[in-house]
């Protein structure tokens, strides 16, 4: 296993997504400075007309995730949407990709601007306390620059994993930061005294085929009952996957296409994933589910449907359980 390499400083780049056609996503052009949190509460709070169902569902995990003095670890997995979560994890709790300030549009709205349709209330200051940043991704749609600038200024200290490719947006923003190639990983400590393993896997090439491929993460529970498998575009490198094992896997299922360019695959490769990682428990997201405009989002055609995904799934995992995350409630991993 290699060893997780922490840096701090280092230009900006800029970068476009590539694949079997044209380049069509913009790129980032610029990162923002660095200033110097401590979140304001130990609860998830939504708007209004759903707190209080939400707040009985995250007193009831919270209670559940002492887990590790109980001999069993419990994954609770909140869905923020986009590619967006919040993982408690025996009590060690991991933020994923987070668009949580404004909307999403690459800098370029005309282009595309799309915003959430459920959480639309939702602020940086009613995330609970978390251990650490996960980032598997340098574009905006991953590392939001919106979202990660102010995060960085509540805390500066935070706990960073993400792909190399972020460098240079995340250097001038966070100060603890881990950089992870496929295959090296890193343990995040709660306060509680749990811990967890990250390790991160080949995701897809957003750029020319020499560089570097993004993130994909293998999260390990506390006393290594549960792993979970997380890449939010369904692209994987089946040689490095098939030596490893998955109870639950995340993954998009909808398929999103541009003429000639796959952006999220699903459906079928979602299946062929489940099916590499012996997964238990599949968790579908909707990562294409939001309010977009402008012509990209104009183009953009869904294929498949979660029916349609769970109808393949049946035929080559019989045993596997879809499990439907709803925005903004915990769904908890039945444990082992």
């Amino acid at each position: 296993m290699g060893m997780a390499v922490h840096c701090n400083s280092a230009p900006l780049s800029c970068k476009t997504w590539r694949n079997r056609g044209p380049t069509l996503l913009p790129a980032r052009l610029c990162s923002l400075p660095q200033t110097p949190f401590s979140f304001r509460s130990d609860t998830l709070k939504l708007s209004t007309c759903r707190w209080d169902k939400v707040a009985s569902a995250v007193a009831s995990e919270e209670s559940a995730v002492g887990s590790s003095s109980s001999g069993t670890d419990v994954f609770n997995l909140t869905y923020l949407e986009g590619n967006s979560w919040l993982w408690d994890i025996s009590g060690v709790r991991v933020l994923v990709d987070p668009i949580l300030v404004g909307n999403l549009d690459f800098g370029i709205p005309w282009l595309y601007d799309a915003a959430k349709k459920f959480l639309k209330n939702f602020q940086l200051t009613d995330l609970p306390q978390v251990d650490c940043l996960l980032i598997t991704q340098s574009l905006d749609d991953h590392c939001h620059l919106k979202t990660l600038k102010p995060l960085s200024e509540m805390s500066p200290n935070l706990r960073v994993i993400a792909t190399p490719n972020a460098k240079p947006l995340l250097d001038p923003l966070f100060r603890n930061v881990t950089y992870l190639e496929p295959g090296q990983e890193s343990e995040v400590e709660a306060e509680n005294g749990s811990k967890v393993r990250i390790r991160a896997t080949a995701g897809p090439v957003l750029g020319p085929p020499w560089q570097r491929p993004e993130n994909g993460y293998l999260v390990i529970s506390p006393q290594g009952q549960l792993t979970l498998y997380y890449e939010p575009h369904c692209v994987y490198n089946k040689d490095f996957l098939e030596k490893e094992h998955a109870d639950v896997v995340i993954t998009p299922v909808i398929k999103q296409l541009l003429p000639n360019f796959t952006l999220v695959s699903g459906q079928e490769d979602a299946v062929q994933l489940a099916k590499l990682l012996h997964a238990k428990f599949i968790v579908p997201m909707k990562n294409g589910d939001l309010d977009s405009k402008g012509f990209l989002a104009s183009i953009i055609q869904g294929e498949g449907t979660i029916e349609s995904f769970k109808e393949l799934l049946s035929k080559e995992l019989p045993d596997a359980k879809t499990l439907e995350p709803t925005p903004g409630e915990p769904l908890q991993i039945p444990p082992p």
